[in-house]
């Protein structure tokens, strides 16, 4: 071969292999960002906050069960199902946000439109979510979910087991059945079926709504912490 032939063979190869790390190196930068590869390797994720964020409608398959914990009439014709990580900073932006503005509605005041609370923790980015979810667990044990679970939004920044076990004290739990609770892993299962439930309806990062209607059954997803008039919508659209 000659020199010409050898160098012009080497620029093709170097070529080809700045493509392929050019590649690879974009794909593993996204998923540095959006999420990573859970053990099925499904990518599981924060959803960033979008006013065009994707939703779905049809009939997907959303359990609710006699113990999840409700927010507003429990016979309210439509629900508003929330998966959701109490770790991740967009759920807080949609506790704040979205969800606060719905608990100002009329949906809400008069019965129409009740909320519904699941865990989905993405322990794969998020190492404090899933004892926070088990402590939430606990904290309903003693009918105080909802109190729990606004002072862990509150308190996102520090959800290590001292300080979840500070929190039920702040709100008057039973501090030693609480606390047992948590260390005995009580509520780890529950977690982990509500976090398979998120996933066989279409979940793939936090938050995610499922918007139902109990009697049609039409269903409704909304996809991240998007604004309260894209629930407003989904809300009509399964009416």
């Amino acid at each position: 071969m000659t020199e010409e032939k050898k160098e012009e063979t080497i620029t093709i190869k170097t070529s080809a292999l700045w493509k392929v790390g050019t590649f690879v190196f974009a794909i593993l930068f996204l998923f540095s960002i959006f999420g990573v590869f859970n053990g099925n390797g499904k990518v599981i994720k924060e959803i960033i906050p979008s006013d065009n964020a994707p939703s779905a409608s049809g009939n997907l398959k959303v359990e609710i069960e006699a113990n999840d914990p409700v927010l507003g009439d429990e016979n309210a014709e439509i629900s508003i199902v929330e998966f959701s990580d109490f770790q991740c900073p967009f759920c807080e932006r949609a506790f704040s946000g979205a969800v606060a503005d719905f608990k100002s509605s009329s949906y809400f005041t008069e019965g129409q439109v009740n909320f519904i609370y699941k865990q989905f923790p993405l322990t794969s980015i998020h190492p404090y979510a899933q004892k926070a979810a088990e402590a939430s667990l606990c904290a309903q044990d003693q009918g105080k979910f909802w109190e729990y679970h606004d002072a862990l939004f509150a308190n996102q920044q520090a959800l290590d087991d001292a300080s979840l076990k500070s929190y039920a004290q702040q709100i008057g739990l039973d501090s030693a059945a609480f606390d047992s609770c948590l260390d005995e892993d009580e509520k780890a299962s529950e977690v982990s079926k509500e976090t398979q439930q998120a996933v066989k309806a279409g979940g793939q990062g936090t938050p995610y709504f499922v918007v139902i209607n109990n009697k049609n059954r039409k269903t409704e997803a909304v996809s991240g912490a998007v604004p309260w008039a894209q629930l407003e919508s989904a809300i009509n659209a399964v009416k």
